[in-house]
Order: C-alpha cells, then sequence, then structure tokens
C-alpha cells in the first residue's frame, strides 16, 4: 500500500497544453490519491486505487486517460463504468473539462434510464470515450453499437457500489469483451471479495495505493462495553440499548433459536424493524431475510451463531451478544463482524451471574477485561423512531424473464423519475428481483413501477416487509 502527500502536478510527464489546463481549472497541488495514482498509471501500470467520493479520483483517472489518448482516432479508446447515471454524468462533465486542452475530443454518457436510439446514433458518428451504467454498456455491446476494438484503457469507478447495486456479473461480461492488452484502474472506497475477485481476474500485476482516512488509526478499534442482567431483565435491554446507542444496523446472537423468536417479538413490540435468522428457516426465508438485511431494510438482525456462519455484512455498526457464548473463540468472531475496513465497531454483551466464568475465560483469550457499565444508567438517545434507512421492493421476475439489475436501476431512474441516490442494491434471482430504495420513497416507487413497464412488460411490486408481515 501507498500514502503519498500532495505534490504539483508540474511533476508529472504531461503536456503542457494539459498543464495549462489544470491551472486555469484551479488544480494547483494534486490531491493525495492523484499523487498516489497518477506516476503509476501514466507509465502504463494497472493501479488500484482505494479512494472515497471527493477525493479527486475522476480526475486521477481522467488525466490518465486522457493522456493515452489519440484525438485523431475517432473510436471508444477509454471506457468507464459507473454505479449511476448520476455519477456517470458527473464524471463526463468533469472529463469533458479536462479535455479541453485537446481538440475535439469526444465523451459520450451510456446509461440506462434514457432512450437508446439517440445514443446508438451518437455512437455511429464516433466517440473517444464512453461513461455509463454497466447494464446499458453491456446492452450496447450486445446490440454491436459499441466497438471496444481500440479499447486502451478500462476504469472501475465505485466498484463497491457496482458490486452492492447488483452489477458483478454485467461487469465481467463487459470487461471480457475489453481487448485483453488494456490498462485497468480500478478505484474503490472498500474492498470486499466481489472487487477484489475482479482485480484479480482481469488485472495485470496492478499495483494498490491507499490513501489513509481521516480518522486514523484508531477507528478500526471495537468499543466493547458489557452490562451485568438478571434472566428476567435479558430481552428487554435489547431494545435499551439499541436506543441509547442507536446504531444503523445490529446483529443480535442469541444461543437458541426459541431466544431469537422471542426477541423478534420484543424488538417488533417496539417498533423496531427486526428479523430472525435460525436453522428452522426454509432457504427462500433465510435468502429474503438477508436481502432485507444487508439492504439496510431492516435495523436488526437476530441470530443464531448457526445461521450466521459466514455471513459477511459490510459496515455492521453494533454486535450484541444477548447471551454470552460458550464457546471462548466464537465470542471473538462475534464481535469480529464489527469494524472492519478501518471503520468503528460496537460491541455490546448482556451477562447473567450464570455466565461470568464465560466471561472469565473470554477476558484470559483477549487478555483484557470486559469494560462493564451499568443498566440503569442507559438514557435514550435524541431522535425519532430507530427505523432502517431504506425499504426492499420484491419484483416479480428475475433471470428467468431476463430481467437484470440494469433493467431495475433504469426503470426508475427513467421513466419513474427517482435519483439514482435513492436507490440501494440490486439482487435478481432466477424468479424474483429484489431493490432497496429509500424508506420515505418505498410506496410511490411501488406505484410508479406498477404503472410502468420493466423490459417492456407490465410486472407485480410489493414490498417485501408486507409479505413478510402477512406471512408471519
Amino acid at each position: 500500500m501507498t500514502d503519498i502527500a500532495s505534490a504539483s502536478f508540474a511533476q508529472l510527464p504531461l503536456s503542457p497544453a494539459m498543464l495549462a489546463n489544470l491551472d486555469q481549472l484551479g488544480y494547483a497541488q494534486m490531491t493525495p490519491i492523484q499523487a498516489a495514482s497518477l506516476p503509476l498509471a501514466l507509465v502504463g501500470q494497472d493501479v488500484i486505487g482505494q479512494a472515497q467520493t471527493g477525493s479527486g479520483k475522476t480526475a486521477a483517472f481522467a488525466i490518465a486517460l486522457l493522456h493515452r489518448l489519440d484525438a485523431s482516432l475517432p473510436r471508444v479508446q477509454a471506457l468507464v463504468l459507473t454505479p449511476t447515471r448520476e455519477l456517470a454524468d458527473q464524471v463526463t462533465q468533469e472529463i469533458r473539462r479536462l479535455a479541453r486542452a485537446a481538440d475535439n475530443i469526444k465523451v459520450l454518457s451510456l446509461c440506462g434510464g434514457s432512450p437508446m436510439k439517440p445514443q446508438i446514433e451518437s455512437l455511429s458518428y464516433g466517440a473517444h470515450i464512453a461513461v455509463g451504467t454497466p447494464g446499458r454498456l453491456l446492452d450496447h455491446l450486445e446490440r454491436d453499437t459499441l466497438d471496444l476494438s481500440a479499447l486502451n484503457t478500462l476504469v472501475l469507478d465505485e466498484a463497491d457500489r457496482m458490486l452492492d447495486m447488483g452489477f458483478l456479473d454485467d461487469i465481467k461480461a463487459v470487461v471480457r469483451r475489453a481487448p485483453a492488452k488494456r490498462q485497468t484502474l480500478l478505484f474503490s472506497a472498500t474492498f470486499p471479495e466481489g472487487v477484489t475477485d475482479i482485480a484479480a481476474k482481469f488485472m495485470r500485476e496492478p499495483q494498490t495505493v491507499q490513501v489513509a482516512a481521516a480518522s486514523g488509526a484508531a477507528a478500526s478499534s471495537i468499543r466493547q462495553i458489557a452490562y451485568e442482567v438478571d434472566e428476567t431483565q435479558r430481552l428487554d435491554a435489547v431494545p435499551r440499548l439499541l436506543r441509547a446507542f442507536r446504531p444503523e444496523s445490529t446483529i443480535a446472537f442469541c444461543n437458541t433459536k426459541q431466544q431469537c423468536r422471542d426477541l423478534v417479538d420484543v424488538l417488533q413490540a417496539q417498533g423496531i424493524v427486526a428479523l430472525a435468522l435460525h436453522g428452522d428457516l426454509e432457504q427462500r426465508d433465510r435468502d429474503q431475510v438477508l436481502i432485507q438485511f444487508a439492504n439496510r431494510s431492516a435495523s436488526v438482525l437476530v441470530a443464531t451463531d448457526v445461521a450466521a456462519r459466514g455471513l459477511d455484512i459490510a459496515n455492521l455498526a453494533c454486535v450484541i451478544n444477548v447471551d454470552i457464548s460458550a464457546d471462548v473463540e466464537q465470542h471473538v468472531h462475534r464481535i469480529g463482524r464489527t469494524g472492519r475496513a478501518g471503520a468503528s465497531g460496537l460491541a455490546l454483551s448482556l451477562a447473567s451471574l450464570d455466565e461470568m466464568g464465560r466471561v472469565g475465560r473470554i477476558e484470559q483469550l483477549q487478555g483484557r477485561p470486559f469494560v462493564w457499565e451499568p443498566l440503569d444508567g442507559l438514557t435514550d438517545a435524541p431522535g425519532g423512531p430507530l427505523l432502517p434507512a431504506m425499504d426492499t421492493l420484491q419484483i416479480l421476475g428475475g433471470r428467468k424473464e431476463k430481467i437484470r439489475p440494469g433493467d431495475i436501476l433504469g426503470a426508475l431512474t427513467g421513466e419513474a423519475g427517482f435519483a439514482g441516490s435513492q436507490i440501494g442494491k440490486i439482487n435478481v434471482t432466477d424468479f424474483h428481483s429484489y431493490v432497496a430504495v429509500e424508506r420515505g420513497i418505498a410506496a410511490e416507487a411501488v406505484r410508479r413501477l406498477s404503472l410502468g413497464k420493466l423490459k417492456g412488460r407490465k410486472v407485480k411490486v410489493r414490498r417485501l416487509a408486507d409479505l413478510v408481515d402477512a406471512a408471519g
């Protein structure tokens, strides 16, 4: 990993015209991600860059791809994949500003939710750079309206967000159609397994550059607090913890399936959106529970250790040990699910007098004692009801009907008129599709999708929570 301080663009092997344009645009000093990635990218090296939105990464890859561009050749030489139409439009505008140093560089935005015909016509006149969402780019490739034979630079921007939105298969299909001899630049805020798989499969000896998060190394630590309870307090203590700390997402671990069911009843009775995950669930129900929780459509997942085995939820804010695990190493495994990828984590444990022997063994393994606080000292944090940010819609139709994530995103941001920022993760299974939308637009999204068309036909759309409630 590389972490390089800011430096001047004049140190880079850029043309005088590009340097003059950068100066005119107010680009005085490189941001850390630009200083770390540009020297590598400009010599043709594949680069993996870890950087947040707003770090200057767009200019980093735009300068690199423009450096390799032959303006006299009106064919697509650079392709940029982005998760949403809004980001594609921003990237397109930024590239156009940076391309003013050269003559007549044509940059096209190709995204779902916009009519195909004007895009096909624009491509027929020739273009140097294409920016778009994976689904629409794949549509053009399958229609032979987008030719990548002259491509020399491929950029995957916000790769983790594209994976979150369900574009993995589309990304792979697009990349496979690109020439093997090319430069690939990948930028991502986090590196889930899917992103590292793409890098390993489609990049050539990539150099990884990382901009240190401003929060510093201390943010990676997990804050652990324990509370002594008796059995009559245990379940009621959980909503008290949630109201006091207000975590965005929580896994509450129970030692038994019955404890899971009972706790979900307690939480739901208090208006907290909670779902159970245990061994008695059928696979379809398990899949729907995991989709809703990963989509940020439920605040709490109440699970047994066996049911949660192999579960990896990104950006998990909190773990609550409703019971102390009899397996010392299992406790460490539980709390290790929060505080990943440099984020801060919170682990709360409830322990009765009968469980103090287990607590002692865990303290011995961890090499430090629990931090104890009184349950009665908890006070509700300010704020309204603890509601999840998103809601999940279920669409009747999936891969068997050739529905892709890009089709759903296009329908919501096109005819339905919602912003890409209001759309979350998209999951497409054989017979159903699931899309997370901001909680406040869920009812209207159901209405507009039901009135419109997906892949040229009407579809049935429902809130997944309504189905779960009816089944329960």
